[in-house]
C-alpha cells in the first residue's frame, strides 16, 4: 500500500527508521510459523531468515514480541472478566439497596426502625476488595501493553430512588406490584458506546493494513462476481444473496476455518444509482457522524476509534478503525455492536472502493464485542456516472451468532438477512441522499401558502433532520438504553423507558419513552399512506380528540410524492397555539412518519431562516418494516437463513409505535404510575384506532 510520500527528514520519517517495517507476506509467514512454533530454536530461526530475506535477530525479536503481546491478551481477557463480574455485583448491590427501602414493617406498617439487616458495610467492604483486584490485574495488563490500560467507563450514579414507579415488571402484577427502576437509562445520553475497542498498537498495525489489503482485494472480486456465487433469493424475489458453499471453496482462509452451525451467514449484494457524486459518498463514509445522519434508521452509535492512514479529506487512501451499533427501530430486537476496520482507496479514475472488515476476532473478545459475530470483507463499489450520480454496487457479508432469542414479529426479517442486508442499506442511501439534494436545490425564490422563504425551508429541513434522527434513537435497544416490559390491562405490550434530558435540542427534565410493536395483515404502503395523511389523522391521533389537521407548509424531499416534511394545524380553537411538525419518507426497505408538537413562536423562528439547534422537541411517529415472509416487499434471504413455515400467513407489515412524553420540567421530579399509565393507554387506543381504520382488528 503505498499512503503518500513525506518530506526527507521529517520526525515522523526518523522515528520509523528505528523500526523494520515487514511485509505482509513475511507477515503471514512468522504467523504461520507462530501458530506451529511460538519458540523456534536457533536451526529454525535460521531457515526462516533465509527464506524471508531477514536477519536472525530480527526473526528473534519477532518471536519475542509476538509472545509478549499474547501474553498481554490473555491478562486483557482476564480484566474484562473481573471488570464485567465487578459491575454485575455493583448492580446487584444497588438494586438489593434500593430493594430494602421499601421494605414494610408488619407490625405497624411503617418504614423500619434501622437498616442494621442491610449490612452496607459488607458491601462496601466486598466492593473495595474487587476494585484492589481490578486495579492488580490493569497494573499487570500495562506493564506487558507498555502503556497505561484504559478501563472500561465507570457505571454512571444511579438515583434509583429519585423515581418511584408502581407499576408491576412481572408477568400477571397490574400496576399495584413493586416498584420498578427505569432510571438505569441515564447512561444512553453520554452517547458513549457500550462496547469501545482500543486504538492500534504499534506492533498491531502491520496486521490491520494487511488485513484491510486483502479486505479490498475480496470486496472488488464479490461486487464483480456473476451468477456462480451470487443467486437469487426467495422465488419472485430478484435481490442476489450469497452462495455460501461457492464463497467458501473460492476464498478459503487459512487453515479452513471451521464456521459453527450456530452461525448464520448473511450475504446480499444490491446495486443502483445514487443522487451524489463519488468524492461526497466517499466522504460520507469516512465521516462518522455524516454516516449516523444519512442512516439514522440503522445506525445508532458511530465512531472513528483510530486513524490509521489519514487520506486527503477523508480520501486518497485512507484506513480508519470504526465502531458502530447497528439496530432495528424497535425496543424488542437487540442492537449488533461491530468494531471493524474501513479502507478507502481509488481504484481509478471515477472508481472508489470502501472495504469493511472486522477486527481479528480475538482481539474483539478481549474489547467486550462478541468474537463469533462479524463483519467479513463487505464494502462499496462506487463508480462516478459524472451527471450527479454514481453507481454503487454494496456488498454486506457478516457472520451472526444470536445470543438471544429473536422476536417473532422481526424473527423473518433477521434471519433471512434482509434487516441489515445491501438492499435496505442502499435504499436508505438513496433516500438520504434524495433529502440531501433536495436541501441543496432549495434556492429558487419561491413562496408556499405559509410564506415560507427558501432560508425558512432549509431551516425546517434542518430541523426535521434533528427529529428524525432523536426518534430512532430514542428506539435504540442498545445495553445501555434499558427498557422495561409492562403488563397492563390491554391486548398491547408496551415498553417504557425513561431519561433525563439536558440537551438543547430537548425539553429539561424527566422524558418518558413508550414503544410496541405490532403485526398488521396489509402491505407497508398502504400504513405508510394512511398515517402520513393529514386527512386522515383525527382517525388515529388521540390527542386531536377528533378534529381534523390541515396542512399549512410542505416540502418535498424525494422522487415518492409521500417523501416530505409538512407543518400541520389543529382546527381546535383550544389548540391554536401549538403546531405539529412531520416528516414522512418511503423507500424499497421501508418507512418512517415522524412528528412532534411546536409552539408558534417557534415556529416562526424556523420559518424565518434562524438557527433552529435550540428549539426543544420531543418526537413522536411510526417505523414501519416488511414482516420478511416470502412476497413481502423488502423481505431478504440468506442461504443458510432458517426454513420458513410450509403456509405462512399472509404477507404484512411490522409497525413500532413510540410516544414521548415530558414527565415533569424538574429533573429532579418523580415518575408516578399515572403517567406510565396514561402513555399505556395512548398507546394501546392508537393501535386500536389503526386496526380498525385499516380493518384488520383483532389480536
Amino acid at each position: 500500500m503505498d499512503f503518500g510520500d513525506e518530506p526527507e527528514g521529517s520526525d515522523s520519517q526518523r522515528q520509523r527508521k528505528r523500526y523494520h517495517r515487514h511485509t505482509p507476506r513475511q507477515i503471514q509467514q512468522l504467523e504461520a510459523m507462530f501458530k506451529e512454533c511460538p519458540h523456534p530454536d536457533e536451526n529454525q530461526r535460521a531457515a526462516l531468515s533465509r527464506e524471508l530475506g531477514l536477519e536472525p535477530r530480527q526473526i528473534k525479536f519477532w518471536f519475542q514480541n509476538r509472545r509478549t503481546q499474547m501474553k498481554a491478551q490473555h491478562e486483557r481477557a482476564d480484566n474484562c472478566f473481573l471488570r464485567a463480574e465487578n459491575d454485575k455485583i455493583r448492580c446487584e448491590n444497588i438494586t438489593m439497596r434500593e430493594a430494602l427501602k421499601n421494605v414494610i414493617c408488619p407490625s405497624c406498617g411503617g418504614p423500619p426502625v434501622a437498616e442494621d439487616f442491610f449490612d452496607e458495610q459488607k458491601l462496601r467492604m466486598e466492593n473495595a476488595r474487587l476494585k484492589e483486584e481490578l486495579d492488580r490485574v490493569s497494573s499487570i495488563t500495562s506493564k506487558y501493553l507498555g502503556r497505561p490500560f484504559t478501563q472500561m467507563p465507570p457505571v454512571p450514579t444511579m438515583s434509583v430512588s429519585s423515581l418511584d414507579l408502581s407499576v408491576g415488571g412481572m408477568p400477571g402484577q397490574g400496576l399495584g406490584g413493586p416498584s420498578l427502576d427505569l432510571d438505569l437509562l441515564s447512561g444512553c445520553s453520554s452517547g458513549l458506546p457500550y462496547h469501545m475497542p482500543a486504538p492500534v498498537t504499534e506492533m498491531e498495525r502491520p496486521m490491520m493494513v494487511d488485513m484491510a489489503t486483502r479486505a479490498m482485494d475480496e470486496l472488488i472480486r464479490l461486487a464483480q462476481a456473476g451468477e456462480q456465487i451470487w443467486v437469487q433469493g426467495m422465488p419472485g424475489d430478484a435481490r442476489e444473496v450469497l452462495d455460501v458453499a461457492t464463497y467458501d471453496s473460492l476464498f478459503a482462509k487459512p487453515g479452513g476455518a471451521f464456521r459453527p452451525p450456530e452461525i448464520n451467514v448473511e450475504g446480499s449484494r444490491d446495486s443502483g444509482l445514487v443522487f451524489m457524486s463519488a468524492v461526497a459518498l466517499v466522504d460520507v463514509f469516512m465521516d462518522t457522524n455524516k454516516w449516523m445522519e444519512f442512516f439514522p434508521g440503522i445506525v445508532s452509535k458511530a465512531q472513528t476509534v483510530d486513524v490509521l492512514v489519514n487520506g486527503l479529506c477523508g480520501r486518497s487512501e485512507s484506513l480508519i478503525m470504526m465502531y458502530e451499533e447497528l439496530h432495528i427501530m424497535t425496543p424488542v430486537v437487540p442492537t449488533r455492536e461491530l468494531s471493524f476496520l474501513r479502507y478507502c482507496k481509488q481504484i481509478e479514475q471515477g472508481l472508489w472502493a470502501v472495504a469493511d472488515v472486522s477486527l481479528d476476532g480475538q482481539r474483539d473478545a478481549h474489547y467486550g464485542v462478541p468474537s463469533r459475530s462479524r463483519r467479513m470483507p463487505s464494502g462499496c463499489l462506487i463508480a462516478d456516472m459524472s451527471n450527479g450520480y454514481s453507481k454503487v454496487t454494496w456488498v454486506e457479508h457478516l457472520e451472526i451468532e444470536h445470543m438471544l432469542p429473536i422476536n417473532v414479529l422481526y424473527r423473518n426479517l433477521v434471519l433471512s438477512g434482509a434487516a441489515f442486508g445491501a438492499h435496505r442499506w442502499l435504499a436508505a442511501l438513496q433516500r438520504a441522499c434524495e433529502r440531501f439534494a433536495s436541501l441543496a436545490t432549495l434556492g429558487v425564490p419561491h413562496h408556499d401558502v405559509a410564506g415560507v422563504t427558501p432560508e425558512g425551508k432549509r431551516s425546517m429541513m434542518r430541523l426535521s433532520q434533528r427529529m428524525v434522527s432523536s426518534f430512532c434513537a430514542s428506539l435504540s435497544s442498545s445495553p445501555l438504553q434499558r427498557w422495561t416490559l409492562l403488563s397492563g390491562t390491554t391486548d398491547v405490550s408496551v415498553c417504557v423507558s425513561t431519561h433525563r434530558s439536558t440537551d438543547s435540542g430537548q425539553p429539561n427534565g424527566v422524558v418518558l419513552s413508550a414503544a410496541t410493536s405490532i403485526w398488521l395483515p396489509v402491505p407497508g404502503d398502504h400504513v405508510f399512506a394512511f398515517v402520513r395523511d393529514e386527512n386522515a389523522r383525527s382517525q388515529w391521533d388521540v390527542l386531536s380528540h377528533g378534529n381534523q389537521v390541515q396542512e399549512v407548509s410542505r416540502i418535498p424531499n424525494g422522487s415518492n410524492p409521500g417523501n416530505c416534511i409538512s407543518l400541520l394545524r389543529g382546527l381546535n380553537a383550544n389548540q391554536n397555539s401549538m403546531l405539529i411538525l412531520q416528516e414522512s419518507c418511503a423507500d424499497a426497505s421501508g418507512a418512517l412518519v415522524v412528528y412532534s408538537p411546536i409552539d408558534i413562536p417557534a415556529a416562526n423562528v424556523v420559518m424565518s431562516g434562524e438557527d433552529p439547534s435550540g428549539i426543544p422537541l420531543l418526537p413522536s411517529g411510526f417505523a414501519i418494516l416488511p414482516d420478511g415472509r416470502p412476497g413481502s416487499s423488502g423481505a431478504g434471504a440468506s442461504s443458510s437463513a432458517v426454513p420458513l413455515a410450509a403456509a405462512p400467513p399472509p404477507p404484512g407489515c411490522v409497525v413500532t409505535v413510540a410516544f414521548q412524553i415530558l414527565v415533569s420540567n424538574l429533573p429532579s421530579s418523580r415518575l408516578n404510575a399515572e403517567s406510565v399509565a396514561t402513555v399505556n393507554s395512548l398507546i394501546g387506543t392508537t393501535v386500536q384506532q389503526i386496526k380498525a381504520a385499516l380493518n384488520c382488528a383483532g389480536p
